[in-house]
């Protein structure tokens, strides 16, 4: 991949397109065609761009060309034939369940990888996010949606479950019985109940979708870096951590923030 820069323009993939510019990242998936259907040679091209995330980017947002913000997995994968130059789903689950398994551990990295980063993740979405598609826009920190999104599970009608890091993100956000149903009927979220249910923070017109992610990305920016920097971890761990764990972590953030604050040189 080439070297991240202060601005510009790369293609780490053929499928997905990288703007930088200052401390905000603008990753795009990029085959409108094809409703940017994925591939695993994508979910590794999006693996090292979290693992490998300039320490100055504060922002990253995802988001996409086109009407469908990703239509899922290329089904073409779940054929005898495949896709050119990609790994054969198939040949591969032949093998063995714990070799099917070896095989995803690395391409759940492309999803899972994002909330480790310092940065704050900002998923713009609209039209179809589908399976993979939805599973990304749950590795997101936010997420914004427009009034024609689509977002649906739909592994299990296809005898699967979802593998790409989503599960997790999305009991945590609408709790296991609606998150049990969305998975197992396979239905649609619409944007509306995408933001009741806690999927989504604002739902807001199609033409408006670039502009509103835009505010939200200068608002992250005008707090305090150091400040937020500290608050990502710190809510994320809230989600499993012990009562006196996150009391600790409380603690020690506030720490590191207050000792900056006052031993800062002063103009």
């Amino acid at each position: 991949m080439t070297e991240q820069r202060t601005s510009g323009q790369d293609r780490p993939h053929p499928h997905l397109r990288v703007d930088r510019e200052g401390p905000v990242l603008t990753i795009s998936l990029s085959n409108p065609e094809r409703r940017n259907a994925k591939t695993p040679s994508l979910w590794l091209a999006l693996a090292e761009l979290a693992e490998t995330l300039d320490p100055e980017v504060r922002v990253v947002v995802l988001r996409a060309d086109g009407p469908s913000f990703s239509a899922g997995l290329d089904l073409a994968m779940l054929t005898p034939e495949g896709v050119d130059g990609e790994v054969s789903m198939l040949e591969q689950a032949a093998r063995g369940a714990q070799e099917m398994a070896d095989v995803i551990a690395p391409f759940q990295r492309g999803f899972s990888a994002w909330a480790d980063v310092d940065a704050v993740v900002v998923a713009a979405v609209q039209g179809h996010a589908i399976g993979a598609g939805f599973q990304l826009a749950l590795a997101a920190d936010l997420r914004v949606v427009a009034d024609d999104v689509q977002l649906a599970m739909r592994e299990t009608s296809l005898g699967l479950v979802p593998d790409l890091a989503g599960t997790a993100p999305l009991v945590h956000l609408v709790g296991y019985s609606k998150a049990l149903e969305i998975c197992a009927t396979g239905r649609t979220v619409h944007a509306d109940e995408a933001v009741a249910i806690g999927l989504a923070s604002v739902a807001v017109r199609v033409d408006e979708l670039e502009a509103t992610t835009a505010d939200l990305v200068s608002a992250l920016l005008a707090a305090p870096e150091p400040a937020l920097r500290e608050l990502k971890p710190l809510l994320r761990r809230a989600v499993t951590a012990t009562r006196d764990d996150q009391l600790r972590h409380e603690r020690e953030a506030q720490g590191r923030l207050m000792h900056a604050l006052v031993t800062r040189p002063r103009h």
